[in-house]
């Protein structure tokens, strides 16, 4: 069974693991819209639960944008959720207001005891393009350049070097002329969950978009999943992949978390029309698995999570769906 509902489309998604269940969190709006496009700009946050990733539990809306005027009062797109050393679980996620169209992104901040019901930090956004390393990025809406100011789907974890936090965000840089060079890994730091300082992103380049980002490791090597579209690819990307431009999931891999990182070879996961978009790779007690949501294209959009899928890793340490993991390490 698939994360799925009759009357509403599903998208965007992500998990947490609370020690006997997976929490699966996902975008969510009516199918009587009729117009998927539309969809984006009528949403709420739905939560389900599992303990294989096939069979889940609905337990309905768990979080939607705010009533009164603010920083995410037309959008709450997608976040990430993580367990504080508090005991709280924080969802860190993408606002956006209805005073600017929703051309502006920003990321907000809410926090829960059960996982369910979510409370706001702050009326305002924890992380906005300000501040000294702001000049990095594209902090106004290109007008004719892109279609947005960008700043979305926050992806919060651990500092593995220290005791603080990481977040990572689809952004873009400044100064880039190629719109579909400019795509960014966006980077921030905490030392407590709840203070943000913007840095520099740690990735630039090869395409107009790396959106929905996840940072995690196997072994000694990290990785960075994103997605992207085949008409965001950039002018070098196309001559150097070795792959025609698809629409789908890929990945960076560095030897540290702050880079620097680099574009794998080749495409993980993508065809034309798409087939899985905004993945996520989690790991299981069986190996690493893949899920994200049906796609097929804006003609054909299916609107809901696909079964996870396995997902092998080279001796190269490149990723493979469907593929034995062929280095046989520990995924820790």
């Amino acid at each position: 069974m698939v994360i799925e509902l009759e009357k509403q489309w599903i998208w965007d998604s992500w998990y947490a693991h609370d020690g006997n269940f997976w929490h699966g969190y996902f975008l969510k709006a009516d199918k009587a819209l009729e117009d998927p496009d539309l969809r984006h700009f009528n949403v709420s946050q739905g939560h389900a639960t599992s303990s294989d990733l096939i069979n889940w539990t609905h337990l309905g809306t768990c979080f939607a944008p705010s009533e009164g005027p603010a920083f995410d009062d037309k959008t709450t797109w997608t976040g990430s959720v993580l367990q504080g050393p508090d005991g709280l679980w924080h969802l860190f996620y993408t606002g956006a207001c209805k005073a600017e169209n929703a051309l502006y992104q920003r990321i907000g901040h809410a926090t829960s005891a059960d996982m369910h019901h979510w409370q706001r930090v702050d009326d305002a956004p924890c992380l906005d393009l300000e501040g000294p390393n702001a000049c990095h990025y594209e902090t106004e809406h290109m007008v004719g350049h892109w279609h947005d100011r960008a700043m979305r789907d926050p992806w919060v974890m651990a500092d593995p070097a220290g005791d603080g936090w990481l977040m990572y965000f689809t952004a873009r840089a400044s100064g880039v002329k190629e719109a579909n060079a400019a795509g960014a890994i966006g980077f921030a730091t905490s030392p407590d969950l709840y203070r943000w300082t913007l840095e520099p992103p740690v990735f630039v380049g090869g395409f107009g978009q790396l959106e929905v980002p996840q940072v995690f490791s196997v072994g000694a090597r990290w990785y960075c999943l994103f997605c992207t579209s085949a008409e965001h690819w950039s002018k070098e990307m196309r001559a150097t992949a070795g792959v025609p431009a698809v629409t789908g999931n890929h990945y960076l891999m560095a030897d540290d978390p702050r880079g620097p990182w680099r574009i794998a070879p080749g495409f993980l996961d993508g065809a034309l029309p798409c087939r899985r978009y905004a993945a996520r790779i989690l790991k299981t007690d069986d190996g690493l698995v893949i899920l994200g949501f049906d796609d097929n294209g804006r003609d054909n959009f299916v609107g809901k999570v696909r079964d996870p899928e396995p997902v092998g890793v080279d001796e190269q340490g490149l990723l493979h769906v469907g593929g034995e993991d062929r280095q046989g390490g520990n995924h820790g």
